[in-house]
């Protein structure tokens, strides 16, 4: 096995083993994987585009039965920081959303003890009566899979009625590190990896726009994220034809400020600038069937998500309007329109503003 032979057959748009992956991340200088990446990136999107979305985050609750250790945002039901969104607020934060030229809300929020399928049906219904243009990116294969259990109605039963009510697009949220050993230890409430997984194949098989995650640098190994980056790609393989499979990946790194998960290991290193670039090209490698990779500038920052751009990311995602979960591990960068347009043309691209299916709205 040699570098030269790995990156030719990643040129090739073949897709490379695992084993593979790992010698080049481990041995390949950081320029020649950037290089390489950036050529594969320039296959899918040789225009030199970079895209960016306007979206609203909002928090359903942060009631969760899963406490998961890595998250300071969710809480028990009955503390006095519990909460629940009302529809005025929603109302509310869907009108200045408007106002910001944005028609998409990021829902997301706990696996709440109380809510079945009938609470996000009447949800999702009524912030479309408010809104019949808003675009609902809600929930993630966790929920999907709780609330399945919970109302003992199949997962794809689940997703149709949602779909009915309102749902434009299943975010790849809860996908952490796709390997059970990892997750029964950060997050041993949710669903495992293969349940994980098989939601969004059924997502798939429905045509429903999904994206997907993985959450880096705290006790997985270098192995089990190739691992987590071979199974995605399995799963775009399997989705039907003409059906939107996984539109985009996300690798962000953990954020670990107060986190339960850092108490419990206190060695645990911050990913560096370098090992996120090399994340980001390794994922256009190894990704071979995925089409957009974002660079996640919220975690990483400004300046090293401009590099990811030339390490075959070309998305800088969502400006994040009220974002609350990893900004309260430690995620304190922001963005206004004007600014995530600015870092795209400070980095030598052309922003491009789109939306969740990756249509471009303003070229």
């Amino acid at each position: 096995m040699t570098i030269d032979k790995v990156f030719n057959e990643a040129l090739k748009g073949n897709p490379i083993s695992g084993d593979e992956a790992l010698f080049i991340f481990k041995n390949a200088p950081l320029a020649e994987l950037m290089l390489i990446a950036n050529e594969i990136r320039k296959q899918h999107h040789a225009e030199g585009i970079v895209t960016w979305i306007i979206d609203r985050n909002v928090n359903i609750t942060n009631i969760c039965i899963s406490q998961c250790s890595f998250c300071n945002f969710c809480t028990t039901k009955g503390k006095d920081d519990s909460y629940i969104t009302s529809l005025d607020q929603y109302e509310k934060k869907i009108e200045e959303l408007t106002l910001l030229g944005g028609n998409q809300l990021l829902i997301q929020g706990g696996m709440h003890p109380d809510y079945g399928l009938d609470f996000y049906t009447k949800l999702f219904s009524d912030l479309k009566k408010i809104n019949p243009e808003l675009k609902l990116h809600a929930l993630g294969p966790p929920e999907i899979f709780y609330i399945s259990k919970k109302d003992n109605i199949p997962v794809k039963q689940v997703l149709e009625k949602l779909i009915e009510s309102g749902l434009d697009s299943l975010p790849g949220a809860g996908a952490e590190i796709l390997c059970d050993r990892v997750r029964k230890i950060i997050s041993p409430v949710k669903c495992s990896a293969n349940q994980w997984l098989d939601v969004m194949r059924e997502a798939h098989r429905l045509n429903l726009v999904t994206s997907a995650t993985m959450m880096l640098g705290h006790v997985e190994t270098l192995e089990e994220r190739i691992v987590h980056l071979l199974k995605i790609r399995q799963v775009q393989d399997e989705k039907p034809v003409g059906s939107y499979g996984f539109l985009s990946f996300i690798p962000w790194p953990f954020q670990s400020e107060g986190t339960r998960l850092l108490k419990n290991y206190p060695n645990l290193k911050k990913v560096s600038s370098e090992e996120y670039i090399r994340i980001i090209a390794l994922s256009r490698i190894v990704l071979n069937n995925f089409d957009n990779i974002q660079a996640s500038w919220l975690t990483v920052g400004k300046e090293t998500a401009q590099i990811c751009l030339h390490a075959g990311a070309n998305d800088f995602g969502s400006i994040m309007i009220e974002e609350n979960v990893v900004s309260s591990a430690g995620a304190n960068n922001s963005f206004n329109a004007e600014g995530i347009q600015q870092a795209i043309i400070e980095a030598g691209f052309i922003p491009a503003q789109r939306n969740q299916k990756f249509e471009l709205i303003n070229k």
